[in-house]
């Protein structure tokens, strides 16, 4: 290409190093992990948000585990194969696990230097209709219970700059419900054209982007609290039971009863049989 190491241009532009082919093999591969280690991965009803076709979106969520990136990374390369997904991470952990560069990540530093490169790259980024910019909003892991919402000042930088963008909160979580492995929840909310905050100053809309996010995040939590799956799609079903000497009791309590058995630990007959000690 003809470019020296001084020149900032492709050497750290996110676009020109992601690799689609590589985003979904990793997509792939996290898609099993995560059907490994949790018993479900699951978003909210109604689920999916409508999202303009010709517009490039910016997803604002908050940050409760060290699962956020994998749960991204599976939706963008199922749901949203055919839009490229990106997000800012720490910068020492980029230059820790360079591959992450060539799946859409990007370094970003601490203070202002880092600011300023997270909105030049957000802005390259967004410059492309079909792309998808996935913040981790809080910036550092974040219990999602915890009231009020505060989120970094870069995002509410980039949305006044890019209002090209579409905005769409995004709420996660991962509590346990019945099984010995979690649930992986999300809830979307209303999409919201990054116009609507024109002219408005920066701090009026960090403050309207954490309203937001936070009641998407209340939302969830009455999910979550609910247990009930049927407020919910599923998006991947993974492991159930206990293991062990448990569920090998269980096996045998159902073969002697002639029952089918499920290592789901809300299985029919295992209430059954909870009922009648």
């Amino acid at each position: 290409m003809g470019q020296g190491k001084g020149d900032d241009g492709l050497k750290d532009d996110p676009v020109a190093l992601r690799s689609p082919a590589l985003c979904r093999f990793f997509g792939a591969v996290m898609a099993r992990r995560m059907r490994r280690d949790f018993h479900a991965v699951r978003l909210a009803r109604p689920g999916w948000p409508d999202l303009p076709a010709d517009r490039p979106v910016i997803v604002c969520l908050n940050h409760p585990s060290w699962w956020d990136p994998a749960l991204l990374i599976v939706m963008g390369t199922t749901r949203y194969r055919d839009r490229p997904g990106y997000g800012p991470i720490d910068a020492a952990m980029l230059r820790r696990y360079r591959f992450m560069a060539r799946i859409g990540l990007f370094g970003v530093e601490p203070g202002r230097a880092g600011a300023a490169a997270f909105l030049r790259h957000g802005r390259r980024i967004l410059a492309d209709p079909r792309s998808m910019l996935w913040i981790t909003a809080e910036g550092a892991f974040t219990d999602p219970r915890r009231r009020p919402v505060r989120l970094r000042p870069g995002i509410a930088h980039l949305v006044r700059r890019a209002p090209e963008a579409v905005v769409v909160p995004l709420a996660v979580e991962y509590p346990f419900w019945d099984e010995s492995t979690p649930e992986a929840l999300a809830r979307f909310g209303e999409p919201m054209p990054a116009s609507a905050f024109a002219g408005q100053p920066v701090p009026d809309i960090a403050a309207a982007l954490e309203r937001r996010l936070e009641a998407v995040m209340d939302a969830l939590a009455l999910d979550a609290q609910s247990r009930d799956p049927a407020r919910f799609l599923t998006l991947i079903d993974g492991s159930a039971g206990v293991g062990g000497v448990y569920d090998l009791w269980r096996r045998a309590r159902a073969w002697a009863g002639g029952q089918r058995f499920s290592p789901a630990h809300g299985d029919a007959s295992d209430k059954e049989g909870v009922s009648r000690r």
